[in-house]
């Protein structure tokens, strides 16, 4: 089992996540087929250990463990297991961002068709 990172990161990418896996296993895209790989973070299936650490640490709740991954992403789950057969990803490294605020939060979840 694994983590999922949706496109509820799309375009955001907060980079908490990173600072707290403890096996590097959060990537960026650096190809440029932004088609088929948008802007957003990525976990690696087969590295991901399941310890739950990104999670909470989304300040966009983008993240979610691969069976709990809501019905509108469901797509994101197989885009994540995609990344493992493309050499374009390296471990993103952590950048301090300002995290969004609650308003934001929402209006991004109501882009993606989620109401979560």
């Amino acid at each position: 089992m694994t983590y999922i990172i949706t496109r509820l990161c799309r375009d955001c990418v907060d980079t908490g996540c990173v600072a707290v896996c403890p096996v590097d296993c959060i990537y960026e895209y650096t190809g440029s087929d932004k088609a088929q790989f948008p802007n957003q973070l990525y976990i690696h299936p087969d590295e991901c250990i399941d310890c739950g650490a990104c999670e909470p640490e989304c300040p966009w709740q983008a993240i979610f463990e691969e069976v709990s991954v809501p019905t509108v992403f469901t797509d994101d789950t197989p885009l994540n297991y995609a990344m493992k057969d493309n050499s374009d990803f390296k471990v993103s490294p952590h950048k301090k961002i300002a995290h969004p605020n609650a308003d934001e939060i929402s209006a991004n979840k109501q882009k993606w068709g989620w109401a979560g």
